[in-house]
């Protein structure tokens, strides 16, 4: 389909200078506006624009008044010109309208929309993740604590308090000597990677929930009592 008149594909919008340009209407074009925009409402048919134009043989540029008309108003004004060229304009305004609305365009915005959207979200998600990490480790340090401040907390000392998880099989030495968690005792303790800050030696590090903390107090104060 051959271009008649501009039309704004992602809001089916039409300039009312490009308009009366595709009508060729020869009387002054505020006064063709203010004749041809009686009856319609601003805000709902058509919104001021401007349009920026080269201003002389000089340079620079300056902006004339324009309006954005909805595709309806378009039509119409069309019809109310009652010449070839108006008839010309609204068949071709009808018919960019139908395909427009056709089944494989508007699948098209569809998934184009979708696109946007996961795109936007991924970026979101890509800019929130550092802040989501950040504040993860600040619930951690502020929730999780290690073998040596727990027993502190329960009035125990460090290496007492670990001989009884391990004898009470809650804990246990791996190989390298790391001391790890049973299986089934996940909501006692979490298994964080840490790295060094003096040298570049990474691991793991077995900390206590705040359940794990409870639950040994209570345990301990039965065996104290």
């Amino acid at each position: 389909m051959d271009e008649i008149i501009k039309v704004n594909q992602d809001t089916m919008e039409v300039s009312a200078r490009d308009l009366y340009e595709a009508l060729g209407i020869a009387k002054r074009f505020s006064a063709w506006w203010e004749t041809n925009s009686q009856g319609f409402i601003e805000g709902m048919d058509y919104r001021g624009a401007y349009l920026e134009v080269q201003g002389n043989q000089y340079g620079g540029s300056q902006k004339i008044q324009d309006y954005t008309c909805t595709l309806d108003m378009a039509k119409h004004i069309c019809l109310m010109s009652h010449t070839g060229k108006g008839k010309e304009c609204r068949q071709y305004l009808i018919d960019l309208e139908k395909a427009w609305n056709s089944p494989e365009k508007i699948m098209a915005r569809a998934l184009e929309i979708a696109h946007q959207t996961i795109a936007s979200l991924t970026t979101q998600v890509e800019e929130l993740k550092p802040k989501g990490e950040y504040f993860d480790e600040l619930v951690d340090r502020n929730l999780l604590t290690s073998f040596r401040d727990t027993a502190k907390e329960l009035g125990i000392g460090e290496k007492a308090f670990i001989r009884w998880l391990m004898d009470h099989k809650y804990i246990f030495r791996d190989q390298k000597g790391t001391l790890k968690p049973y299986s089934g005792k996940g909501d006692l303790f979490k298994v964080k990677e840490f790295n060094s800050r003096y040298s570049d030696h990474a691991g793991l590090q077995t900390l206590i929930t705040p359940k794990g903390r409870e639950t040994f107090r209570l345990l301990l104060k039965e065996v104290t009592a």
